[in-house]
């Protein structure tokens, strides 16, 4: 694999920068037709990208400056300037500034996040491409004929065999992509394609750390991934949980009011 892809004058393609473009260009243009396809407003689609990429940005830096603490301490501009960034972190705050766009503009947001997850699960399979193109994200040390060999000038240690996690990541997103479109028509209330999103990054997630190697912060026996993932998982849980049980008073209410008006 190469780092840089190719240069044209001063300009130079980094295969990371590339494959994230890719992501984000697929992204909206899938939720945009499925947006037109399922009756919501495919102007909002646009927006909300744009507001949860700013946000998204902002929320995985800062994440990123948070596990790094210590190394942006000793050199702030350093990290500042760097590729470094934190996924969940740019979920997590990109799904807050969808929500203050969906509340401004009076729109409900589940019924964008659960259009929206299956797109931002195949944006995340081609930025994982992106971080095996950059040697990011690395897996452990390996003797299986799996393993990868990452030349010098790549974020992985070079000339050693390496787990692609990168790659088992972005399969495993792509194949959450997939679930996701299946189960959108068929979900029964709002929020269920979002919530189960949520369960299944999130136990994806935090199984994929046990195979990385990089460095990337620690809370107790965890990596920092790992933490926020049983978060995430928990969440989800709840959130469905919450949405089964209000439905089921709701249908419960109309049911006793209905007998009530025929006695």
């Amino acid at each position: 694999m190469k780092v840089d892809l190719f240069s044209i004058g001063p300009f130079t393609v980094h295969g990371y920068g590339l494959m994230i473009g890719i992501g984000v260009l697929c992204c909206v243009f899938m939720a945009m037709k499925r947006a037109k396809k399922y009756g919501l407003i495919e102007d909002a689609i646009v927006d909300i990208a744009i507001w949860g990429l700013i946000g998204g940005f902002l929320g995985a830096k800062l994440l990123f400056l948070i596990v790094e603490w210590k190394q942006f301490l000793k050199n702030p501009l350093a990290l500042l300037g760097s590729e470094g960034f934190v996924v969940y972190g740019g979920i997590i705050a990109g799904v807050v500034a969808a929500i203050l766009y969906c509340k401004k503009k009076k729109l409900i947001f589940l019924d964008y996040f659960d259009l929206a997850v299956p797109s931002i699960a195949m944006a995340q399979g081609f930025g994982r491409i992106g971080c095996f193109l950059a040697g990011c994200c690395y897996g452990r040390e390996t003797d299986l004929p799996i393993g990868v060999i990452f030349p010098e000038g790549a974020l992985a240690p070079a000339g050693i065999r390496l787990l692609p996690t990168q790659l088992i990541s972005s399969a495993g997103n792509f194949l959450i992509m997939a679930i996701l479109l299946a189960a959108y028509p068929r979900r029964k209330r709002k929020g269920d394609t979002g919530f189960l999103y949520m369960l299944l990054y999130g136990v994806g997630r935090f199984l994929i750390e046990f195979l990385r190697n990089d460095e990337r912060g620690a809370v107790g026996g965890l990596s920092t991934s790992q933490f926020i993932s049983l978060f995430i998982v928990a969440a989800g849980i709840l959130l469905m949980c919450n949405k089964r049980r209000a439905l089921v008073e709701a249908a419960g209410q109309t049911g006793a009011d209905g007998k009530t008006d025929t006695e």
